[in-house]
């Protein structure tokens, strides 16, 4: 098993401007439509079938504890990443990394692993990106072939700002379309962290205040959430992914996922310019708690259930 990268991989401070994206740029642009929060689940599913990463999830993570509050930690690292700048993105990637230091074990196998290996961590990145395009391509703008070059470009870079190196990942989309397929193929399992991930997503924690209402409601939303999440999930992968994942999928359930992509395309032209891009309001909300380095808990975001 490969053992994380020695020595410096951060980008020097000199480098962050270039390395930023800024307001021009297909990531910040396109990066956060709130659409594209659909393909949250295959991202996630992609990354956790990568052994080292599903060992890691399994045996450290908090999202069996605290889904909401991780995927506000989630959206935290991305949102300043992305929307940050130069010094936010830096300090952000510097955290990531800090963080995964520490990501270390023994796989089920036996095999030691660390959340370091170049492999998985820029796998994980590498998810971000493919969530976007394919997100896009279903459920919004669709990516023309030029777009996805320079969006790739700039995944690239941002990915800089978290250590990723430059040989790490394909320079073009077109080897990011090889590399995604033979990850997908020959790298990727069906595995015990991929089925604890499931059975969260099946069993969303609503926040207390909604948990507490009267009635019906909680029930279901709670249904609602569990029938979108493994729709969207499940309906983004292809049918060889979806038999190698171990994932059913039926006739209704396809003819479903086509309708509400067909009907989030045709919203795009009188949806508010402030849901084709959520990242810059929710970087402005968040950036002081994130510069303090506050997380949210479970109790303290709500707003976030409906993509838990």
């Amino acid at each position: 098993m490969s053992q994380p990268p020695r020595g410096r991989v951060l980008p020097p401070e000199d480098d962050w401007a270039a390395l930023a994206v800024d307001e021009t740029s297909l990531s910040w642009r396109r990066g956060s439509d709130i659409r594209v929060f659909a393909a949250a689940g295959y991202a996630l599913a992609l990354q956790v079938a990568h052994p080292t990463v599903g060992a890691g999830v399994s045996q450290l993570s908090q999202y069996r504890e605290d889904p909401i509050g991780r995927f506000q930690r989630t959206s935290d690292f991305t949102n300043q990443i992305i929307y940050g700048g130069p010094e936010g993105a830096a300090r952000m990637g510097k955290a990531v990394r800090d963080l995964h230091k520490h990501v270390k074990g023994v796989r089920d196998d036996g095999e030691r692993y660390h959340a370091l290996e170049p492999e998985a961590y820029a796998w994980v990145h590498a998810t971000g990106a493919e969530a976007i395009v394919k997100g896009h391509e279903h459920f919004g703008i669709r990516f023309t072939e030029g777009e996805r070059e320079d969006f790739w470009a700039e995944w690239r870079r941002i990915g800089r700002f978290l250590g990723i190196r430059w040989r790490d990942l394909p320079e073009t989309w077109v080897g990011f379309e090889s590399y995604r397929d033979e990850m997908l193929f020959g790298r990727l399992e069906h595995s015990v962290c991929l089925d604890e991930v499931w059975e969260s997503m099946e069993n969303p924690i609503l926040p207390r205040r909604i948990r507490e209402l009267p009635g019906p409601g909680p029930e279901l939303l709670r249904r609602l959430i569990v029938h979108g999440t493994r729709l969207n999930t499940v309906g983004m992968m292809s049918p060889l992914l979806r038999k190698r994942l171990g994932f059913s999928w039926s006739r209704a359930e396809e003819a479903e996922f086509q309708f509400n992509g067909m009907l989030a395309r045709a919203a795009t032209p009188v949806m508010p310019a402030s849901l084709k891009c959520t990242g810059p309001g929710y970087a402005a909300r968040r950036g002081e708690a994130i510069a303090a380095g506050k997380t949210a808990s479970l109790e303290t975001s709500p707003h976030l259930v409906a993509s838990a």
